[in-house]
């Protein structure tokens, strides 16, 4: 508590302006917490769904794979890999949440086919092709989620430290001393218009006197 600060008039108003003004930051910053804790929250649901369709797209692929080594040969398919020509690209940009800058990963497969002759092969390897494509751009939906994730985290937590500040420091501290202040003035107040009815008093009484 700010025992020390004179006991004036302006130094009254100021303290009422610092807890108007903190006041104001605190609902602010609960209002943000609140909001990025949605956000968090609706995130980690998404990333452990996405975790899961990760982990199943990563199985059929495999799966596949196995199947097609299997019908074509582990010398075939390897050969049938290599010749494979598709380029991928992560695309990034950024979409804010109350300040935040979260991630945003499209991914594209620009495709230079026909990588081999359909003759003399299954569909498996088709197959297999479009399932890993599917893998890795559901791969680029958990990493953007994960860092957004990491990021909002880290933001609440600011925040929340903010928040606890305000309303158990900031706010009470400055309600103390603006209580403390508006005791003082008015004891002051009290002794000064004492002062001047004792005056006043011995004025009167002299003229009585004369």
């Amino acid at each position: 508590m700010r025992v020390n600060l004179p006991a004036t008039k302006s130094n009254l108003m100021r303290l009422k302006d610092e807890l108007a003004f903190a006041s104001q930051g605190h609902e602010l910053l609960d209002q943000k917490r609140s909001i990025l804790v949605v956000e968090l929250l609706t995130l980690v649901d998404q990333a452990v769904d996405y975790q899961t369709r990760v982990e199943n797209a990563l199985a059929l692929a495999s799966t596949s794979l196995q199947n097609t080594i299997l019908h074509e040969g582990r010398l075939k398919t390897g050969n049938l890999a290599s010749s494979i020509d598709i380029t991928s690209a992560y695309q990034l940009s950024e979409r804010k949440v109350m300040g935040v800058h979260l991630p945003k990963v499209e991914t594209d497969f620009v495709e230079h086919g026909p990588y081999f002759s359909p003759e003399g092969t299954t569909v498996l390897v088709e197959e297999t092709i479009s399932y890993y494509r599917d893998a890795l751009k559901l791969m680029g939906r958990l990493a953007e989620l994960k860092v957004s994730i990491m990021r909002l985290a880290r933001e609440v937590k600011k925040t929340i430290r903010k928040v606890n500040s305000l309303e158990k420091i900031v706010i009470p501290d400055t309600k103390a001393a603006l209580k403390d202040m508006s005791d003082r003035l008015e004891e002051a107040d009290r002794e000064s218009r004492i002062l001047l009815k004792s005056v006043k008093d011995r004025l009167d009484s002299r003229k009585n006197e004369t």
